[in-house]
């Protein structure tokens, strides 16, 4: 696991872009898995700077996104599809079915997820896959407490998850959807070819320092990336400020 911390969060978004844009230039038709949240907004927008200035061409690129609510429409403000399609998708060259996001407003969730599996599949894997991570260690929807060989599937979000999610929702937890579809552990680890996590304030420091120098353990399910061969961390000064290791570059 190589941990890298920047300066500030413009310097993470930059360093993450490049990784991407490296990847891109080498490999025209690479698969890239999308994480939604606060800390890859600055990402997506360098992306599009990048794209703008002619440095990087999507059009043969395939994505898929980590998660989505369940029960929300693709075109719901706060859907995961609607986010990206916002941030980064409809700014750049992306061929439309070339995205991949989980339909989270289909009545048979279960089916849905083993199609969204076969799918990450049937494309080779993921080359570069994004994450961010939550206060409580979670990655894409996968909690505390998660089985570490679980596959896509429904997930139901902890407590933790939907009161740090309700600034998107207006403040209120109550509208804040109790279920959504994720990528398992399994999934990430078995498919991502080179994992980048991104952390951004004081508010990840603990789960960033229990994820890199703690204990392999379902608690932190972020941790379980210390047996991944390739993994890039790269955070802000806030995000590392607990790390006890202080050689990181």
């Amino acid at each position: 696991m190589k941990i890298i911390v920047a300066e500030h969060y413009e310097e993470l978004c930059k360093l993450s872009a490049n990784i991407i844009k490296e990847h891109v230039q080498a490999k025209k038709d690479a698969v890239l898995g999308l994480a939604t949240g606060s800390t890859p907004v600055g990402l997506y927008k360098q992306l599009i700077s990048d794209y703008q200035s002619g440095e990087i061409d999507f059009s043969k690129v395939t994505t898929f996104n980590l998660d989505e609510y369940a029960g929300l429409s693709p075109s719901h403000p706060q859907s995961y599809n609607y986010f990206m399609h916002d941030q980064l998708f409809q700014h750049i060259n992306m061929q439309p079915n070339h995205i991949h996001i989980p339909q989270g407003d289909t009545p048979q969730l279960e089916a849905e997820c083993m199609i969204y599996e076969d799918l990450i599949r049937q494309s080779g894997g993921i080359d570069v896959q994004i994450l961010g991570i939550g206060a409580n260690g979670h990655i894409g929807f996968n909690e505390p407490g998660s089985d570490v060989d679980g596959r896509t599937r429904v997930v139901k979000l902890s407590e933790s998850t939907i009161q740090a999610n309700a600034r998107f929702f207006g403040g209120d937890p109550v509208l804040v959807p109790r279920l959504a579809i994720s990528m398992g552990i399994k999934t990430i680890i078995k498919f991502s070819k080179h994992i980048v996590l991104l952390a951004s304030g004081e508010e990840k420091a603990d789960a960033i320092q229990k994820m890199a120098e703690g204990p392999v353990t379902t608690d932190v399910p972020a941790s379980i990336l210390q047996k991944h061969n390739h993994v890039t961390v790269i955070t802000d000064q806030k995000a590392a400020s607990k790390l006890k290791n202080t050689s990181y570059s």
